[in-house]
């Protein structure tokens, strides 16, 4: 079937549906071309945002480690949301996250960070050590809107 085919269940209702910044293996940064030079996961987010989109329910997940996407992305998709995983233990920088993450009107964007938040400590500190981790997240976060 369809990529469009596989979604059209999420599509349809009012619960926010997903679309996974990964097919079988990730298109970010992959080499293959669709339909001229655009890159494929270009492809998908303009097909997101013109096509598929009817219902305003797609959310799309962008990686935070390649903030240069990030940013290609946001121009295509407009005020479309992210759900944004990668800072923290995957290294992605918060400044440029937000910076390019952001649409029109300076929001857009849900960041995710499990392992540094999670495994901030293993000691009998967990729980206030992950309440510190999230609370520096986001601050940093907020630094930067």
């Amino acid at each position: 079937g369809s990529l469009k085919g596989s979604l059209k269940g999420s599509l349809k209702g009012s619960l926010k549906g997903s679309l996974k910044g990964s097919l079988k293996g990730s298109l970010k940064g992959s080499p293959k071309e669709s339909g001229g030079s655009a890159m494929l996961y270009e492809v998908i987010a303009r097909m997101c945002q013109e096509q598929w989109n009817t219902n305003n329910n797609i959310l799309l997940v962008v990686g935070a480690t390649n903030p240069a996407e990030l940013k290609r992305i946001r121009e295509i998709t407009g005020d479309m949301t992210f759900l944004v995983p990668g800072l923290g233990a995957q290294g992605g920088d918060v400044e440029a996250t937000v910076k390019n993450g952001l649409n029109s009107e300076g929001k857009g964007i849900i960041v995710n960070s499990s392992r540094g938040i999670i495994y901030a400590s293993s000691g009998d500190d967990f729980a206030e050590a992950a309440r510190q981790a999230a609370i520096e997240l986001r601050d940093q976060v907020n630094r930067y809107r």
